[in-house]
């Protein structure tokens, strides 16, 4: 009988196991780097153990540390979550070689399966030796791990070294492990997985199917069960080949086993040794808890025959804090407030004040809606979303919604190419346009008439605001009767709420200040000073730090005046388990270069200048 349990991991899944473990009376332990010693999941656990560090290699990636913190926490037993160590062998037995119980399933298992080389060989499939041309497009993918980290899709063979390089560098950061291989990629299809338990009896469930077909990068963003519109007996092929996979390595636990169905054809991909992020959608489907049958199951309790049936629809939709029309890049800064309303699911490792790092995966939350259909599972999740008070970073929550609500997924014709279609119009800015009124309105709230303001109180007021990249300016007026403004009626104002009457109806504006960041309902705005600094200009070509990170590589041989071509990778930078290229916005002469490799920067900084010729 498991009494403690120590989770290998962080953030939203730690803190998700730990709820289970509540439930069922199991004390709980966390483990924590220096970056996340303020983290919910170090809060929640019963007791902490510190990781010294900050990077994954040097924290959550140290099987032993890990190991030693469970012994000397008196944990009995180890849940790896997901990512991480959870697909390590090495891992897995060290911690039963510490005498501790292993939440997942045999080393050997994880040994057969992890590996997506070797669980391809497993299921007869070769991956590519010599790439030709005639082999293109294709996709290099790291053997270990999963969520998009070390995968490249390769189009033209000149490009096919640096993409192996690359993805060997995630790869090795991510997961400890720089191994890669190729294989061929289908330009379109659905991303089909379905999930398994078995126990230690010989009892194999396959618990439905999930499509995840919404991807960026590689990684999923929205995932449903079961999978819509598949035939019954396509339903029952994967069915068979998720059991024969389970079977062939003498599984134990959770898994996952993926596919790509193409022209009616289910194309193996990989079997996951371990919890999926997008378990939820099972667990509403099927009304079970998956943790709780993990832990059951590592105590060697046999599941019953034939598993619970399924009923309804379940969504879930993975907030990150990243800017989908910027190439997805990652935010970091305050997460000030994150209210979900009532009906659905929220599975998070932050909570309001939280500060959202460099380190670890953007992912804030998961959102799940389950309901007896699909369209109702649909509609009902982007309602949520829509409705979600979500003050802090820029997020993906609008491409969220309007993806939810676009036709071609409402009607199940998605496939993994969806975003690579529908991206620029699924991320136009939609800001509200009387959000800088609000804000200015609400600003005034409490002030003196006459002293705090330096135009003549008949005079109109002016306030200026940066709102989705662009300024805005409005104007106002006091008078006897109160404020005025032009065009709108003020019903009603005070520090945190505004209401105007807006052609005769009565629209409400919610108002959060953050110092100069301000939230207005979910529409952020900075405030400016009301006389712009001339002063602060950059010089053509400048390149700016996208997104927070550290420096991870310069281009060989780059210095102060080398001559580069438009286009050229110049740096390299690692943000949140993820590299990113910089490179040359026009042909010309590296003018600057201010950055060094292991330097750590902030978004906007100036990283360098690319001087074009007069």
């Amino acid at each position: 009988m498991i009494t403690t349990l120590l989770v290998a991991n962080r953030g939203e899944i730690a803190c998700r196991i730990f709820r289970t473990c509540a439930d069922l009376g199991i004390a709980t332990v966390a483990v924590h780097s220096d970056a996340d010693r303020d983290a919910l999941h170090a809060r929640v656990a019963d007791t902490a153990v510190r990781l010294p560090g900050a990077t994954p290699a040097d924290t959550y990636l140290r099987g032993d540390l890990v190991v030693k913190a469970a012994v000397d926490a008196g944990a009995d037993a180890v849940h790896p979550g997901y990512g991480f160590l959870s697909e390590n062998a090495d891992f897995a037995r060290a911690v039963l070689d510490a005498g501790l119980a292993w939440i997942g399933p045999p080393p050997e298992a994880i040994e057969a399966m992890a590996s997506k080389t070797r669980a391809k060989e497993l299921m007869g499939i070769a991956p590519l030796g010599e790439v030709t041309a005639s082999d293109l497009p294709v996709l290099v993918k790291a053997a270990a791990g999963g969520g998009g980290r070390g995968m490249r899709v390769v189009r033209r063979l000149d490009e096919l070294a640096a993409a192996l390089e690359g993805a060997r560098a995630e790869a090795a950061s991510a997961f400890g492990d720089g191994e890669v291989f190729v294989e061929p990629y289908l330009e379109s299809g659905r991303h089909v997985e379905v999930q398994i338990l078995a126990d230690t009896h010989g009892t194999v469930w396959p618990l439905g199917t999930r499509d995840c077909s919404l991807q960026r990068r590689h990684q999923k963003v929205i995932e449903e069960a079961p999978a819509p519109g598949l035939p019954d007996g396509l339903v029952k092929e994967l069915y068979a080949l998720a059991v024969r996979a389970a079977r062939a390595v003498a599984y134990v636990g959770a898994g996952t086993v993926e596919f790509l169905v193409a022209d009616g054809k289910p194309h193996f991909l990989e079997m996951n040794t371990r919890l999926q992020v997008e378990h939820p959608v099972t667990e509403a489907v099927f009304g079970i808890d998956l943790v709780a049958e993990q832990l059951r199951v590592a105590e060697g309790h046999a599941l019953p025959l034939d598993p619970p049936p399924a009923r309804g629809h379940a969504v879930e939709a993975r907030l990150y804090a990243e800017d989908p029309a910027h190439d997805w890049a990652p935010q970091t800064g305050t997460l000030h407030r994150l209210a979900v309303p009532a009906g659905v699911r929220l599975d998070t490792g932050y909570t309001d004040g939280d500060e959202i790092g460099v380190h670890y995966d953007p992912m804030l939350a998961k959102v799940v809606a389950h309901a007896p259909t699909r369209a109702e599972a649909l509609r009902k999740l982007a309602h949520a979303l829509d409705r979600t008070t979500l003050h802090g970073p820029t997020t993906n929550r609008d491409l969220l919604v309007r993806s939810l609500r676009h036709q071609e997924f409402t009607t199940a014709r998605m496939d993994t190419g969806f975003y690579d279609r529908h991206l620029p119009e699924l991320t136009p800015p939609a800001p509200d346009p009387h959000a800088p009124l609000a804000a200015a309105l609400a600003d005034t709230h409490g002030r003196s008439r006459f002293g705090a303001w330096r135009n003549l109180p008949s005079q109109p007021q002016t306030k200026r605001y940066l709102m989705a990249g662009e300024e805005h300016e409005v104007h106002y007026r006091h008078t006897r009767g109160g404020l005025t403004a032009d065009g709108v009626r003020i019903v009603h104002t005070d520090a945190r709420l505004v209401v105007l009457d807006i052609d005769g109806v009565h629209r409400r504006f919610e108002v959060a200040r953050y110092g100069d960041e301000i939230h207005v309902n979910n529409t952020a705005l900075t405030a400016l000073p009301r006389f712009p600094d001339a002063k602060a200009q950059l010089a053509p070509g400048s390149l700016l730090a996208p997104m927070p990170g550290t420096v991870v590589r310069v281009a060989e041989g780059l210095e102060v005046g080398s001559t580069v071509e438009a286009g050229r990778p110049l740096l390299w930078l690692e943000a949140m388990k993820m590299q990113h290229q910089i490179t040359a916005p026009a042909t010309g002469t590296l003018s600057e270069l201010r950055v060094t490799v292991g330097q750590q920067v902030q978004p906007g900084s100036l990283l360098a200048v690319v001087q074009a010729p007069l």
